[in-house]
């Protein structure tokens, strides 16, 4: 592979969702809506990060892409994290803002993370498939 795009081609015809596995504030600098919809555009569905910038936060539940926050204590390197795993996030029908979910590795291995989902409109726009999504409900049901 030459670059992330050509990656995340390979990935989208396999039909393989991507993660990024971060550190302290993601999304820092990045405000900007576009910086949640690059990662969405890449096939990027969920981020785990050990915390994140307030608005890239909300601008990724708009894009329909999952924040998720490492427990209070970890994160990629203290759980030995590579992003060569493979994640299977427990994503439940009833889940509630800052729900603790369990994340499980091919390994064998699996840890806690919380979705930030901090109000009951992000999960809204999360379960509809974004911000956009959830508009286009909201008219057509109007």
């Amino acid at each position: 592979m030459d670059n992330i795009f050509d990656a995340s081609e390979v990935y989208r015809r396999e039909g393989t969702p991507l993660i990024i596995l971060s550190g302290k504030d993601y999304g820092c600098g990045s405000s900007r809506d576009w910086a949640a919809k690059g990662p969405y555009l890449l096939g990027v569905r969920a981020v785990i990060a050990e915390s994140y910038e307030r608005i890239h936060r909300s601008n990724l539940i708009g894009m329909g892409i999952i924040p998720l926050e490492f427990m209070c204590g970890q994160n990629a390197e203290s759980l030995s994290l590579t992003g060569k795993e493979i994640y299977s996030i427990d994503i439940p029908e009833n889940m509630s803002t800052r729900h603790k979910t369990t994340i499980k590795l091919d390994n064998g291995k699996c840890f806690e993370a919380i979705m930030r989902f901090d109000t009951e409109v992000e999960l809204e726009y999360y379960r509809n498939g974004g911000i956009l999504h959830y508009m286009l409900r909201q008219l057509l049901n109007n």
